[in-house]
């Protein structure tokens, strides 16, 4: 027997004290996520509960103005989606309005974002006032814009008028080209600020060094916008994009102050449309399918936004 290779007691302990460390440093590291877990659970249920009981209850027939009890008729009421032309005039109107909204407010929010990131005196004045619109709350914001569309004495139609635009006062909510045109406005106004200062958040991150490189190189401001702003800036358009999206695609509260959905449904949309559904008509089985086709077209968005967008940071990561 070859003594040499029999392991000391000096060994057998170093050795049994590195596997103590290990189990030690294992034991840290997830004592975290046991504590993390009663959380975890709690804010799981506060999520995923609704979602679960609203699929129940849309493969439920519970119109409670005719009936007192549930009668499950599986994926009847998705069915009947399909052929609901209202649905999908509300599904039109919705994804008007969002891309609409969201295309104006990016524009002009990356504009906004530009010039305060730019500005050296009263920046922080800048800051402040642009955030007034996005702090009034939208049900407030709703009733003003309403006073401003005003056929008789609204502020939007003087103006356009001593500016020889129109030669009468309009009726902004007399037809559903107009009533759209009106709400988009409104929302553009609102919530631009919010999309302004996620891009000014964003522009604050790129290294000012690039931009002194790309000076040295002889680069224009617009050659130094598409290749160095841009790209760089496509973490936080992300964000910004995909935060709009979702809050003007689950729309109610503005469109509902502003126009009712109407006239004739022309601006209804679709979380306007479950509201009714289940409010006025006391259909809750089919008011819950259409909160879950939301919420189910929520969840794709998310995932184009990401896809499209967060595929080309990884690469260029």
């Amino acid at each position: 027997m070859d003594i040499g290779n029999v392991p000391t007691v000096s060994q057998e302990s170093g050795t049994n004290k590195k596997v103590s460390r290990s189990v030690v440093r294992r034991i840290e590291e997830n004592f975290g996520y046991v504590l993390l877990l009663p959380a975890i659970i709690l804010m799981g249920g506060i999520a995923f509960f609704p979602i679960i009981r609203t699929f129940w209850l849309s493969l439920h027939h519970l119109n409670i103005k005719f009936v007192d009890h549930q009668k499950f008729v599986g994926f009847d009421n998705y069915t009947k989606l399909m052929k609901d032309d209202r649905f999908w005039g509300s599904l039109k109107n919705t994804f008007i309005f969002t891309v609409s909204s969201v295309s104006l407010e990016f524009i002009l929010g990356l504009g906004f974002a530009l010039v305060m990131h730019k500005v050296l005196f009263g920046r922080s004045l800048i800051r402040t006032a642009i955030l007034i619109p996005w702090a009034i709350p939208p049900v407030i914001s709703g009733l003003m814009w309403r006073y401003m569309y005003n056929d008789q004495f609204g502020v939007v139609n003087a103006f356009l008028y001593k500016l020889g635009l129109i030669d009468e006062y309009i009726d902004w909510f007399d037809s559903g080209l107009k009533a759209m045109v009106a709400s988009i406005f409104a929302d553009v106004w609102q919530t631009t600020p919010f999309m302004a200062l996620l891009l000014l958040a964003g522009l604050q991150t790129i290294p000012h060094d690039i931009y002194e490189a790309a000076d040295i190189d002889g680069a224009s401001s617009f050659q130094k916008f598409i290749r160095i702003t841009l790209p760089l800036l496509k973490p936080s358009i992300l964000v910004a994009l995909l935060f709009r999206t979702l809050d003007a695609f689950r729309v109610f509260d503005l469109i509902y102050i502003l126009t009712g959905g109407g006239p004739a449904d022309s601006t209804e949309v679709l979380s306007m449309y479950a509201y009714k559904t289940m409010s006025a008509y006391l259909d809750f089985g089919y008011g819950s399918t259409i909160s879950i086709i939301i919420f189910i077209t929520i969840i794709l968005i998310s995932l184009f936004y990401v896809k499209v967008l967060g595929t080309n940071i990884r690469g260029e990561g």
